[in-house]
């Protein structure tokens, strides 16, 4: 499963010396993430376009040794993606499915991604301090079609460190979305958000990332 001939330069610009597992991981989506359900049985033609690219791109938001939490991990994107192209960063893999955590865990696994943690909980379940499992907050958390950004930004923010990131990978309606929920946004103690093309130049079309940043901690009202 190696990247078509049109997009090799890009999946060697982004996956450096990685590319080779970064194939292996693409071989085991289009194998057992197809037969176990996790993917669609039409997405293994466009793996790489739709998926792998799509998700590399963002590692260009993420600092060096950074922690990442990645929410609603599903199949891996982009938690996966991101810990084959950027073993200096950790990142741990948030998914309440247990078939999803099943085929992460294996991944992770047979890939030797020893960075990488997976997590079986949702999101709300992870605040550190709010209950198990404690595993300390995210510098990046990311999120790859999850849900509407303002429910997103209520998931995922809390799970950051002031001053760390929410990454969004959205798609055309990112900015509506932003329009919509700015104010939600901003009541969950996000500061305002950024619409981002990641891996311009690189890949047609870039990621549309939309970026929040935690800037105060926002307190729940007691019911």
């Amino acid at each position: 499963m190696t990247p078509p001939e049109a997009l090799r330069p890009a999946a060697e610009a982004l996956f450096g010396a990685r590319l080779r597992m970064a194939v292996a991981y693409a071989e085991l989506l289009v194998t057992d993430g197809v037969t176990r359900g996790l993917l669609g049985p039409n997405e293994p033609s466009r793996i790489w376009d739709r998926h792998l690219l799509n998700c590399v791109a963002v590692s260009e938001l993420i600092p060096p040794d950074a922690r990442v939490v990645d929410v609603g991990s599903g199949a891996g994107l982009p938690g996966i993606v991101l810990a084959v192209a950027r073993p200096d960063v950790s990142v741990i893999l948030v998914e309440p499915l247990a078939r999803r955590t099943a085929f992460l865990s294996e991944v992770v696994t047979t890939l030797g991604l020893d960075r990488a943690t997976v997590v079986r909980a949702r999101a709300e379940e992870c605040v550190p301090g709010g209950g198990p499992p404690p595993f300390g907050y995210g510098d990046v958390v990311t999120a790859r079609a999850v849900a509407p950004l303002d429910r997103l930004t209520a998931w995922c923010l809390p799970l950051a460190v002031e001053g760390g990131r929410v990454l969004a990978l959205k798609g055309e309606s990112a900015e509506d979305e932003v329009a919509a929920h700015r104010a939600a946004i901003g009541r969950l103690g996000g500061g305002t958000p950024v619409v981002t093309r990641c891996g311009v130049g690189v890949i047609d079309p870039p990621t549309t990332v939309v970026q929040v940043t935690r800037v105060r901690t926002h307190r729940r009202r007691s019911m």
